[in-house]
């Protein structure tokens, strides 16, 4: 009988410390974001440049084209507050000349590569709704340029750095999932070549950059 108790309150104690490690599972697995946990993201993004320019020698403005594309980044966590992120996507933009003294000019088409590495901090990591801040620096890459070999017979770009800042706002759907509202902007600037330098163009393409996706805590 005493063999019995002894067992029955043996599996009690048991059963009493496995409710307690999965409780204190689940306490973990819903406190948000922590030191050394990490982000991974996917997202729609809408890139909106903001282009400034100057032609020589025939004058007029430069104009990118607005473009959605997917984006993946991802973000780990140094302490519950600091954290950086690191995004990679790629875009196509169209690119015209406007009010030239050969007129308006389709120039063609290019891709950009523009890997963005930020600091941020994030307020209130514990919470359903963490928004955050960040700055960093970004690298553009310029690849596949498509002349449109109307007037533009070849067209290249300088890859270049530029500074970035960033707000967003995490929303912790469930568990370890997250809804996510980001938006960026980078001083990006570009030297392109047309025709093997017979026009020049200095552009500033300046993008504000806004995305929606969905992540998840590991």
């Amino acid at each position: 009988m005493k063999f019995l108790s002894l067992a029955a309150g043996g599996l009690l104690l048991l059963g009493l410390s496995q409710y307690a490690l999965a409780e204190d599972a689940l306490a973990e697995d819903a406190g948000g974001k922590t030191a050394g946990s990490v982000m991974v993201r996917v997202r729609a993004i809408g890139v909106l440049p903001d282009t400034t320019s100057s032609i020589s020698p025939i004058g007029g403005q430069v104009d990118a084209s607005n473009t959605v594309d997917p984006e993946v980044d991802g973000t780990y966590f140094f302490t519950d507050n600091i954290a950086a992120e690191l995004i990679a996507a790629t875009t196509r933009h169209r690119i015209t000349a406007h009010g030239t003294a050969a007129g308006d000019i389709d120039v063609g088409q290019v891709r950009l590569l523009p890997p963005t590495l930020t600091l941020q901090y994030h307020f209130m990591p514990h919470e359903t709704i963490s928004p955050y801040a960040g700055a960093g620096v970004n690298y553009t890459w310029f690849f596949d340029p498509t002349p449109s070999h109307v007037v533009v017979q070849h067209v290249s770009y300088e890859n270049n750095f530029g500074a970035a800042l960033q707000a967003g706002i995490d929303y912790n759907i469930a568990g370890r999932w997250y809804a996510n509202l980001d938006v960026k902007h980078l001083f990006l600037s570009t030297t392109a070549r047309i025709n093997g330098g017979a026009v020049r163009a200095a552009v500033n393409l300046d993008p504000t950059i806004v995305g929606a996706g969905i992540g998840y805590r590991f």
